[in-house]
């Protein structure tokens, strides 16, 4: 069974959701350090004025605390990374959302599954995040096989078991590692004529312009 490591993602892109649909076994990692300015906290969707990024605020306390009760301290580990409600940032993204894709053929379609995101509050970003995932999972059909891992393994240990492709590091905005096997292909996008075809959007791009069909592209 070929495996795959993921960093969690926050509407990870096309490219994020290819590896859940692809591989036997999925592990989205929980024990790295959070790092910023990343899919972990972030997407980026196509709007009339072009290309847009929505950002989850993360707590960023002198002290926070982990998930089992203890204090750390400057450097803290994705599963304890907290959200903050700083910004009113669940209203701005959700009207991000409709502004950019209200008139996609399958917002409508989505729209009441996706709003309780954009309404409940969640404390730590790593639940938040894969509940997201199980929901978009539901939209596009599959059902991965996906644990969270239970320590870190760095990429060049000896430990990290022999099959598993490590992306943590490949799906990421800004200076993506190659990838041999995701080769970004034209969908229909609402501002194509506008902007041309951009590829590897948030998983949301894909969903609403494509709906049920999303499963053939991936």
């Amino acid at each position: 069974m070929q495996k795959a490591l993921l960093s969690s993602t926050y509407f990870g892109p096309v490219q994020w959701y290819q590896k859940l649909y692809r591989y036997g076994k999925v592990y989205v990692e929980a024990y790295e350090n959070f790092t910023k300015q990343t899919y972990r906290n972030r997407c980026v969707i196509a709007t009339t004025n072009g290309l847009q990024t929505l950002t989850v605020p993360v707590e960023h306390s002198a002290a926070m605390e982990n998930s089992d009760g203890t204090a750390c301290f400057g450097k803290y580990l994705m599963k304890d990374v907290r959200i903050s409600d700083h910004g009113n940032w669940r209203h701005l993204h959700w009207n991000a959302l409709a502004s950019a894709y209200g008139e996609s053929p399958f917002f409508e379609f989505y729209a009441d599954d996706l709003r309780p995101f954009f309404e409940r509050r969640w404390t730590f970003l790593y639940d938040f995040n894969m509940e997201i995932c199980a929901k978009i999972c539901d939209f596009i059909g599959i059902e991965p096989d996906i644990e969270p891992t239970t320590e870190y393994v760095p990429a060049d240990s000896d430990a990290l078991a022999a099959g598993t492709a490590d992306f943590r590091d490949a799906i990421r905005p800004k200076h993506p590692q190659p990838d041999a096997d995701f080769e970004p292909r034209r969908y229909y996008q609402v501002y194509e004529r506008k902007h041309g075809f951009k590829p590897n959007l948030s998983i949301l791009d894909l969903v609403f312009n494509m709906g049920n069909e999303s499963l053939l592209y991936l």
